[in-house]
């Protein structure tokens, strides 16, 4: 049954990843809007068409990035030894807390940022309390 969570998160995690990265490399501009407001999604484009390329560039790679990503948890779904899943699943808690950590500490800093920081902790936090409740849902059943 553990491993059927396992399937679960992965795939769950691996079509937000996808379609995240999906968005970011083809819809960047109308997700900025969307996701930080007009103004913000503005002045994160630069200034100079320079700027505007190289930004541009950046989230198109980090899109593509989070694309393999989830085709990786894809891929990493299907695998069926629990002590890989275990060591997964405390890996993927340690990103997702890092990331939150730093969105705390460095995003909520920057002016044009600073009101989105506190809903993308919360979603970096869900994410990986997903993983939390796999782990304890195996210790559960490894230790019963």
């Amino acid at each position: 049954m553990g491993s059927s969570v396992f399937f679960l998160i992965c795939i769950l995690h691996s079509a937000i990843a996808i379609s995240c990265g999906a968005l970011m490399m083809f819809y960047l501009d109308k997700i900025s809007i969307v996701g930080h407001g007009t103004e913000t999604a503005s002045k994160l484009w630069g200034s100079t068409p320079h700027d505007q390329l190289l930004i541009q560039t950046s989230d198109s790679f980090a899109g593509l990035l989070l694309s393999a990503i989830g085709c990786l948890l894809f891929m990493v779904a299907f695998v069926k030894d629990r002590e890989f899943q275990s060591f997964f699943a405390k890996g993927f808690v340690l990103i997702h807390v890092s990331v939150a950590v730093w969105r705390f500490y460095f995003e909520r800093r920057l002016e044009d940022l600073a009101r989105d920081w506190p809903r993308q902790v919360v979603g970096d936090i869900v994410l990986a309390l997903s993983w939390v409740f796999f782990l304890i849902y195996s210790w559960r059943e490894k230790y019963d």
